[in-house]
Parts: structure tokens; sequence; C-alpha cells
């Protein structure tokens, strides 16, 4: 699909400021049309080159965060969730559900480097261990749910570890040998020591229903786990519940802007971005709550540039069943139309 002057526009989002908050704060709306086949995932920003990463099912669009142009591919990357990248060795990994593998490019030229064979089923969420080089691709293996350590320079697999749920979500590091994993399925954080590559504690976050997005803030100690309609903000010493922040429904990731004290939380089934500044460690208010779209649902911020980014295809009306199929049962979201329309979403503070 090619982009066209109606499918690019600039407008100042709307913004909810609750009873008590901090003094509201605007932030624009850039919205492109990227094309493309395929759903999609995660989103990865990187801050050194200003470049946007998008899953689409069975490849990755790289995409230019300021002006929406796809600037290269990633191809193959089968059932692609998420992208995550190593600046010590200039390269990036990507989760491939289908086959179990990370994809691992240069992060300059965007050539493939090597498929690593992760070993385990249900390849979902990525993350970067700035503290021992490692890369985690963080899974929905059964009996547990794991994460598969993979030494950044060679592209190895240096270790496993089960995690306590079979369904691990984002992870987050400290800098300082522990990282932190939301379990979805148990509604709690694995703690993991980098020493041993263990599970050292789980720490039960209620009232948090179902947590994806993670991010760390190595100034105050705190952990931030999206869930939909209440997140959480845990102390990441004692493991306690400190704060409870109110967003919307269908969320999938969670974006921290440490230099403006930013956290963004996407929610997907109701189409906006709920904006928290942290006022201290403990206390956060809310400045905005940013109108996107149905379908948006996971993040990525430039924390350099201060831009969040999301991303949702658009579907045409689903093809008519043939006569006699049953109807959908469960949980499932049912047959989908075409893609009309890719739709890269910058919201600029």
């Amino acid at each position: 699909m090619r982009r066209t002057s109606a499918g690019r526009m600039a407008l100042l989002a709307a913004v909810l400021v609750l009873p008590g908050a901090l003094a509201a704060q605007s932030f624009k709306i850039q919205k492109t049309n990227i094309g493309g086949d395929g759903g999609t995932d995660y989103l990865s920003a990187d801050p050194a080159s200003g470049r946007v990463y998008v899953s689409r099912t069975t490849h990755v669009m790289v995409v230019d965060g300021a002006t929406g142009k796809v600037l290269g591919d990633i191809p193959n990357t089968l059932g692609v969730h998420g992208i995550a990248f190593a600046p010590k060795s200039n390269r990036g990994f990507t989760t491939n559900g289908r086959d179990s593998t990370s994809t691992t490019f240069d992060l300059k030229t965007l050539d493939v480097l090597k498929r690593i064979p992760a070993g385990q089923a249900g390849l979902d969420g990525i993350m970067y261990d700035d503290a021992t080089d490692k890369i985690l691709t963080i899974n929905h293996s059964r009996p547990e749910g794991t994460a598969v350590v993979i030494d950044a320079k060679t592209g190895d697999v240096v270790g496993t570890v089960t995690l306590s749920g079979i369904a691990p979500e984002g992870g987050a590091s400290d800098g300082k040998g522990k990282i932190y994993i939301n379990i979805e399925d148990k509604n709690a954080i694995d703690v993991i020591d980098t020493k041993t590559w263990k599970v050292v504690a789980s720490w039960p976050i209620a009232p948090c229903d179902g947590p994806t997005g993670i991010a760390y803030d190595r100034a105050t100690n705190r952990i931030f786990s999206g869930c939909s309609k209440t997140s959480v903000v845990v102390d990441a010493t004692s493991g306690k519940v400190v704060a409870q922040l109110t967003n919307g429904d269908g969320v999938d990731a969670l974006g921290w802007d440490a230099s403006q004290k930013l956290i963004y939380i996407p929610a997907g089934r109701d189409g906006n971005v709920t904006v928290f500044h942290q006022d201290s460690p403990d206390k956060y208010s809310t400045v905005a709550t940013v109108a996107t779209m149905t379908g948006a649902k996971t993040i990525a911020v430039d924390d350099a540039k201060h831009v969040a980014y999301v991303f949702t295809p658009e579907y045409g009306p689903a093809p008519a069943p043939a006569p006699g199929t049953p109807p959908p049962t469960g949980r499932g979201r049912g047959a989908r139309g075409p893609v009309i329309g890719a739709w890269f979403i910058s919201i600029i503070h």
C-alpha cells in the first residue's frame, strides 16, 4: 500500500486529567500508513539510530521514527513477536515463535547474520541485559515457561532459566545482576539472579491482572508492570506493590521515558495510551490519555527523542463464512478481513 497525503496527519491529542493530577501535558500525534502485510505484536525503538522495528508475523519492518518512512525489512522471521538490541555487539535479535528461533541481524546494515535455535517452544517476549551482554528470549513453553539466555556477541545459547508460570511476558534488568520477568498466568514477577541464571523469588503483584509490559527505573529502584485496567509499581527491594495506576483495557506492553519520568501504557481495546508522571518513587499522576486506534496494544519509547510509538494493522470486513460453518466459540477473535491499512503512530511530547 502506498502512503497518501490523507494517510499521514498531525493533530493535537485529546487529554484527560484526573482530579488532583499533575497539570495536563500536551502530546502531538503523527499517523502514517506504512503498508506491508501481516499482523503484529511488539515494536521496539532504537534511540541510537532513530529506527523503529515493527513485527509483522513473518517479517520485521524497519521504520524511520521521525518520518514514518520504511527503511528496510528483515525477512523470514516466522511468527515473530519481539525485537531487542545489543548495542555493544551492534546486533539485533528477534523471537520467531513458529520455528523456535531467534534471528540475529546487523543494526547498521540490517543484514541477517545468524538464525539461532532457541530450543524452546512458544517464543514471545525478548530483552537485553546490559550488565552481562546477554539476550533473553522469553517463552510460553510447557510444562514451565522459560527464558533462553543467548550470548549477544557470539549468538550462542549459554543457558535456560525455568520460570514459575507458563505465560511469561516482558522482562527488564536492573543492570546490577537482577532481571525481572512478568508472569501473566500467575499475576507475579519472577526475579532472576544472573550469576546463577535461576529464579530466586516470585512476587505476587495483586491487584494487577495479567501483567505483560514491564520497565525498571534505575534511579528509584521501581518496577512498572503493565496490566489491563490497573497497572502497578513495585519496590524492587521488597517486592511490594507501592502504587496502582488506572489505565485502559487490552494492555500488552509498557513504555518508560526515564529522563522525563513518564510511563506510557497502551490499551488496545480502548484505543488509547494513558501517560503517568512519576512525582516520587511511590506517587504517580495521570497527565494525559492520548487517543490512538483500537488494536494498538503494544508500545515502544525512544527516550532520546521523547517519542512513543504504537502500531496496528487495520482490517477490512471478514469474508462471509461458508454455509453450514458453526459460529466461533471461546475467546478467539474470529476471522479477519484483509489488511487495508497499517498505522504507525508517533506520540510526540
